[in-house]
């Protein structure tokens, strides 16, 4: 039931940011942390041939672009049934608790329990992460101009949590004083924090993730919820398998992809206003070019994980550093560092008119992106005779890829919100997130390419091979950024208002 709090005293309130934002933004960092936790060590537990589970290169990044393409894919299927079962707040909470017992059940033994853990960790990852950000969009009514901020802030609890996450996980896992449990169990230790803050806050929500079925009967309610959460249980065996056979992960994405699109056109020709249509129309395009940002983005927790791990020296500027951490953390503390400067660079820019609309903030993301897979491949000339380069020059890399991140990724969340219309903001947050699964998807492909066939390669090889997919992502990703810049008119003209 709604709480004593309404939408309009939700909606008005003074300033820059509603108070239930920075509750909201807690939780989220405090999931991003075991997120990006999780994601950082993925691959190089995977790879380790001591204390992990002796993979190969090829197989560790096959694995993960499996993996991390599950976590996305569910996030569609629990965007669709918080609409129209569990409501936000229910499918949070459950989501939240799925996690925490998936962490704790690798944590304590990472070799025999890594897939059950994982499963679970991937189910309850897909019942939280896209009604968090839902409800963030509820925040506000349709034309208020604060949205926008309010997401940027937001996406500052993603970076801070994901920079937390990504030195401490990679930190505990490598540590010979901790070890892999370690990492794992600290993901599940704040995961809990993030839910007792939202157990503590939620009635701060009024009606925002109420249930939509509070108009039938308690007992239909509770037996559709319950064949929610027995559903969701029932699917565990079958995930298991798919990610431990990577060939089934193949034909899990050849299927669901097709039937997200068709559910998307049934429900985008269902709505009767033609205005409507054609901002969802111009929704999935963003959706349809984040995935190829994505899968070149998501080389971080893959090929450039274990590039990190046996091709860089451990030395930056003054320092000497692990390059994992640096490889796990840098993006985060950039988007941190520079997401303000880039809030005024765009006010600035709207005073004198000359401000990018959204389209074409798209495409500079993919120039900033081709730039810097392009200095990555540069390493190669910083190499030394045993195949090892420069972990500076591997960091300016990150921070170019930073300034890409942060023309697309921070307005996507919220362009997903301004385009959809309200009884679909969880599905179309839905398709967004499973956009980020084909790219996962995608990226584990991509890495596995550029791994040497020969696990006894020598650094040199592995370098090269690495490189040269490297400057062939910088290309891709250039021509991406031009067809968008060109057809930007016509996106803009399918959006109509919504800028």
């Amino acid at each position: 039931m709604s709480d004593s709090v309404t939408l309009n005293q939700i909606r008005n309130f003074e300033g820059k940011y509603p108070r239930q934002l920075w509750y909201l933004f807690l939780v989220e960092m405090w999931e991003r942390f075991c997120f990006y936790g999780m994601r950082g060590v993925l691959t190089i537990f995977m790879a380790d041939k001591i204390l992990g589970l002796s993979l190969s290169d090829k197989e560790a990044n096959l694995k993960y672009g499996a993996i991390q393409a599950f976590v996305y894919a569910f996030t569609f299927i629990g965007g669709i049934f918080a609409d129209k079962i569990l409501g936000f707040k229910k499918s949070l909470l459950f989501g939240g608790m799925v996690m925490i017992t998936g962490n704790i059940i690798i944590a304590l033994s990472p070799q025999n329990f890594f897939f059950l853990g994982i499963t679970l960790s991937i189910i309850g990852t897909g019942f939280f992460k896209p009604n968090i950000s839902s409800m963030v969009g509820e925040l506000y009514n349709e034309n208020d101009a604060r949205r926008d901020a309010g997401f940027g802030l937001f996406y500052s609890g993603i970076n801070i949590g994901a920079l937390l996450g990504g030195a401490v996980c990679v930190y505990l896992g490598t540590s010979p004083d901790f070890g892999w449990s370690y990492a794992f169990l600290s993901a599940a230790i704040v995961m809990i924090i993030g839910l007792l803050t939202f157990l503590l806050t939620k009635k701060s929500l009024g009606p925002i993730g109420d249930s939509p079925l509070l108009n039938i009967t308690p007992a239909k309610r509770n037996l559709k919820e319950i064949a929610v959460y027995a559903g969701s249980l029932i699917s565990i065996p079958l995930i298991f398998i798919m990610i431990k056979n990577t060939d089934y992960t193949d034909y899990f994405m050849y299927t669901i992809g097709p039937l997200a699109i068709l559910y998307f056109l049934y429900e985008t020709f269902k709505e009767k206003e033609v205005s409507a249509r054609k901002k969802l129309l111009a929704a999935f395009v963003f959706i349809l070019f984040s995935i190829i940002f994505w899968a070149f983005f998501e080389q971080s927790g893959g090929s450039l994980a274990l590039f990190a791990k046996d091709n860089l020296h451990p030395d930056l500027l003054f320092f000497n550093i692990n390059p994992n951490i640096i490889n796990n953390t840098s993006n985060s503390l950039f988007v941190i560092l520079f997401s303000p400067l880039f809030g005024l660079l765009w006010l600035a820019m709207i005073k004198r008119k000359i401000e990018p609309n959204t389209v074409i903030k798209f495409g500079i993301g993919f120039l900033f992106l081709a730039a810097a897979f392009y200095v990555f491949y540069y390493t190669r000339f910083f190499a030394d005779s045993e195949g090892k380069t420069s972990l500076n020059i591997f960091t300016i890399a990150y921070l170019i890829i930073t300034f890409g991140e942060l023309c697309l990724s921070p307005i996507g969340l919220s362009i997903m919100t301004k385009l959809s219309p309200k009884r679909l903001s969880g599905m179309m947050m839905g398709m967004w997130f499973l956009a980020s699964a084909y790219g996962q998807y995608a990226a584990g492909l991509l890495g596995a390419g550029m791994s040497s066939p020969d696990e006894n390669a020598t650094m040199m090889v592995k370098l090269q091979g690495y490189t040269d997919g490297y400057r062939q992502l910088a290309v891709y990703a250039l021509v991406a950024g031009i067809i968008l810049i060109v057809i930007s008119p016509l996106i803009r003209k399918m959006m109509q208002e919504v800028k």
